[in-house]
């Protein structure tokens, strides 16, 4: 009874269906983020301080209030990522694109990885909180439907990739397949939206509280 329950589940379903696929993503996202922490490391001294200058002018600029609107915040950080998201979704459709979609999944894992190594690196304690409130909100929705979007993705090209070439998959019919993979980018857009709003109306007075006591 709680097996037949669980099936009829659509959560449960994806989650049964794609588990191998969700296993192998976020072991990768992870390995991205571990590289992009060791890359600070191998830095030269000079870069780092390059780095570093420009990040004192990005929260000078922060803590004067001289940032961009909240609104044009928003609608970068939307687009940036709906962008990023867009682009996955499509080279799920293309079949040929599988391996860029792990590549952008393992370069999104660099970025975060980099961003919060850094900060720890060149700030210690004070680096850690920054980061805990300027790439932690948003990314806390983000990731999620990064590696959503990047399970679909690989999971919908495989199953092309056996109808087209392999000739398997007899009970996948693609234009049904096709509307629920528009409806988990549909989806992924919503929760991308959300991830924006925190990033541009949330994380700078986060950022303003944390720099005053840092500072």
């Amino acid at each position: 009874m709680r097996k037949k329950w669980s099936l009829s589940n659509p959560i449960n379903r994806h989650l049964l269906e794609y588990s191998s696929i969700y296993w192998f993503i976020m072991v990768l996202f992870l390995m991205g983020v571990i590289f992009g922490a060791v890359i600070v490391n191998s830095l030269s001294v000079s870069q780092k301080d390059d780095l570093f200058y420009y990040l004192n002018q990005f929260f000078g600029q922060i803590s004067a209030g001289k940032m961009a609107s909240s609104e044009d915040l928003f609608k970068l950080s939307f687009l940036h990522n709906a962008k990023f998201l867009g682009f996955m979704w499509i080279l799920g459709i293309s079949i040929i694109g599988l391996p860029l979609i792990l590549i952008l999944l393992f370069l999104k894992g660099v970025v975060v990885g980099f961003s919060v190594g850094f900060l720890v690196n060149q700030m210690g304690w004070g680096g850690f909180l920054l980061s805990f409130v300027s790439v932690l909100p948003q990314n806390m929705f983000i990731i999620p439907m990064f590696v959503f979007i990047a399970v679909v993705s690989v999971g919908f090209s495989l199953k092309l990739i056996r109808k087209v070439f392999i000739k398997q998959t007899a009970s996948f019919h693609i234009l049904p397949a096709f509307w629920g993979y528009a409806a988990a980018l549909c989806i992924a857009m919503g929760v991308v939206c959300v991830a924006a709003g925190v990033e541009a109306y949330l994380s700078p007075s986060l950022m303003k509280t944390v720099m005053a006591h840092v500072k």
